[in-house]
């Protein structure tokens, strides 16, 4: 052991993502001496003697929202519990605590100017989350957070109580406070590489089945590969189960053919629906959801006497992306090369089941590293969901994606952060 530190006056906080700055800024506003670990360092930075510019801080919250950072919804807590699927009623606490109304005003309440979006999507006004971000180190900085640009490898307890932390050359720390934010497994370049788990594992927790959410699908269908890099919007994509057709998701929006098959907002929000093997279920996509099936075969039948003298693979042009014809002329079995004119109704009708319903099969997810947060952590029913203190240990708290619950795309991934930390910090103040 090199050093032994004395910060039994202070609260120790694991990792400087969006739950651990929130759980400093609300300990540090309330008078507590704050000490935060951040492993990440800023290359461009590492010459400074400033620990606040060495500690690459918030990486994971840079990225969010595609760089916008949707920090939370703005609903009430009926809507917020049924986006999320797993252990939404451990949160019901933490929400009441700090619902989005009280996150939005805290930022509002520091300068930060938010806006709300299409389904409730609160936003900076900047659409810049490195915003977000500056508005939570300032709060830091002003009340005088210590960063510490360490490693923390082991949290030490005794008699069922913490009593140390220790990093990677050997320090140790003296606390009695420890809240451990270190996020999951996803993104593992923010720093999330699953030290959290371990910290816990060692102290006695359980650690359940770690797995993806919010992620790209995996697919093997060959239309996928051929369809690369092609762009959908304004479609609804269904997620089915195969066993039964029970649909277990619905939503319009955008989605991206790739080469292991497909990804984007609409993909990444099916994905946290889908429970058990992907490959149990399917995908469906109304190409015109617009148009029902009645109002299609009308439309059909207007563009073909438009072209009736053209083949038919070149009678689609006004209806689909010129990438999805030739898929969509395989499918539907019709000769590429006969003229429209010859078209049977039976056959138009096969091709706007096609369109209303452009099937893809699903083989898997793509690795965890990919995902937008991990579904899968720390067994809610060994946290007080009162205070996020464990139940095994005194003095260890835990915020953030490190605990056995998620929510779906829109903020609900934040709102939990900031509510888990709110009461992390709210208690280890005691």
């Amino acid at each position: 052991m090199k050093n032994q530190i004395d910060l039994s006056e202070k609260v120790c906080i694991i990792g400087g993502g969006a739950a651990g700055l929130m759980c400093a800024c609300i300990a540090a506003e309330a008078g507590a001496k704050v000490v935060l670990f951040e492993k990440n360092l800023s290359e461009k930075n590492i010459a400074s003697e400033n620990f606040f510019d060495n500690a690459y801080l918030g990486r994971k919250l840079l990225i969010t929202g595609k760089g916008r950072c949707n920090i939370t919804n703005c609903c009430g807590r009926e809507t917020f519990m049924k986006n999320i699927p797993r252990n939404g009623k451990f949160l019901f606490a933490a929400f009441s605590a700090f619902p989005p109304a009280e996150v939005m005003k805290y930022f509002e309440s520091h300068g930060l100017k938010l806006k709300v979006e299409r389904g409730d999507r609160v936003f900076p006004q900047t659409d810049k989350s490195l915003d977000v971000l500056k508005t939570l180190k300032n709060i830091l900085k002003s009340h005088g957070c210590t960063v510490i640009n360490k490693k923390i490898e082991k949290i030490k307890a005794e008699n069922g109580k913490v009593t140390a932390c220790c990093d990677s050359d050997g320090n140790e720390y003296i606390t009695e406070r420890v809240i451990v934010c270190t996020g999951g497994l996803s993104y593992p370049i923010t720093g999330s590489d699953g030290d959290g788990y371990r910290f816990a594992r060692e102290l006695g927790h359980t650690v359940t089945e770690l797995r993806p959410s919010l992620v790209p699908i995996v697919s093997d269908d060959p239309v996928c590969r051929r369809l690369q890099g092609l762009s959908l919007k304004n479609v609804t994509l269904t997620v089915k189960k195969n066993t039964n057709g029970k649909m277990i998701f619905k939503e319009m929006g955008e989605m991206l053919f790739t080469h292991f098959g497909v990804s984007g907002p609409l993909v990444l929000s099916a994905s946290a629906h889908i429970e058990e093997n992907p490959s149990d279920y399917s995908l469906h996509i109304d190409l015109k959801p617009a148009l029902d099936e009645k109002t299609l075969d009308e439309r059909l039948i207007s563009d073909f006497s438009k072209n009736q003298n053209r083949d038919f693979k070149n009678s689609l042009s006004a209806l689909l992306p010129s990438k999805l014809i030739p898929a969509v002329v395989s499918l539907s079995g019709i000769d590429p090369e006969c003229k429209v004119n010859s078209v049977t109704k039976q056959q138009r009708k096969k091709l706007a089941g096609i369109l209303k319903d452009f099937s893809i099969s699903i083989s898997g997810f793509r690795p965890i590293d990919e995902a937008v947060i991990t579904r899968g952590g720390i067994k809610v029913s060994e946290i007080n969901p009162s205070t996020m203190e464990s139940k095994l240990v005194r003095g260890l708290y835990f915020a953030g994606e490190i605990i056995d619950t998620d929510g779906y795309t829109g903020g609900f991934n934040l709102q939990i952060a900031f509510s888990t930390a709110y009461l992390a910090a709210k208690d280890a103040l005691k």
